[in-house]
């Protein structure tokens, strides 16, 4: 057995200790990780029973369970998220049990094999970003910076101002001055606020006139209302469209590459 404080790895365990491991991951919400062979009831809004095989059932902090088999992506049986998850002997069986309350329903798993058994104390804090990240749509705005508007050029990026850091710093094509705000998910009137302190930061600095606009997916109905009121503008700007911009750019590093390599 492998044992620290973050992850406890047990193979072929017995099934008082299976109980005795599951039981404090359950209290200490670890995501855990069964092996082995074993049988499912589910009872509900419906009734099914899945006879025995080995599989992998995975429990995760949140309650949230799922029975995978060798095959295939999706689980063969499954409870969301809020669960209430109990181990317990019953004879020469481990039992667990996934119960969701409103409305009712349990999943009962009974090992009579256990392979391996492993629980971990997991760190994950990343976000999940579907295409660009906003660093990633600010590159690909500073490689065409017409995603921004015509005659957009962009002189800066993180510069730092006051309240913190301008995204993107540059001139239109009638040479004021433009501050660019960008969100990869909808605009909220946060952010049209915190554009807002940049703008007038800049404003007493350099006194000259400055331009913002924020660059985002989506921005919501209360968002667009305070932009209008502060003269602000809005540029719907596409995270798909600017990992495209990025593939394409970096498609065309590697060809560059190669027609250099074979013509020298």
């Amino acid at each position: 057995m492998h044992n620290d404080d973050r992850i406890v790895i047990c193979e072929s365990p017995d099934i008082d200790e299976a109980v005795d491991r599951l039981n404090e991951a359950f209290n200490e919400k670890r995501t855990i990780i069964i092996v082995g062979r074993c049988r499912v009831d589910y009872h509900g809004r419906a009734s099914s029973k899945l006879e025995p095989g080995e599989r992998i059932v995975i429990m995760k902090e949140d309650g949230a369970v799922l029975v995978h088999r060798s095959k295939g992506y999706e689980p063969v049986n499954w409870q969301p998220s809020g669960c209430i998850l109990q181990a317990l002997r019953e004879e020469d069986c481990l039992i667990i049990k996934a119960i969701k309350r409103a409305p009712r329903e349990v999943v009962t798993i009974f090992f009579d094999r256990i392979h391996f058994l492993s629980t971990f104390k997991l760190m994950d804090e990343g976000e999940f970003s579907l295409y660009a990240s906003e660093e990633e749509m600010r590159r690909a705005i500073l490689m065409e910076p017409s995603l921004i508007e015509e005659g957009f050029k962009p002189i800066d990026y993180e510069r730092r101002v006051k309240p913190g850091f301008v995204d993107i710093y540059g001139v239109d094509k009638d040479g004021r001055i433009v501050v660019v705000e960008i969100k990869r998910r909808t605009a909220g009137k946060e952010a049209v606020l915190q554009l807002e302190r940049y703008i007038e930061t800049l404003k007493r600095s350099l006194n000259k006139e400055v331009r913002g606009i924020l660059a985002a997916p989506v921005i919501s109905r209360d968002a667009r209302q305070t932009l209008l009121s502060l003269g602000l503008d809005f540029r719907r700007v596409d995270p798909k469209k600017c990992s495209e911009i990025l593939k394409r750019k970096e498609e065309k590093k590697i060809l560059d590459f190669f027609r250099h390599f074979t013509n020298a």
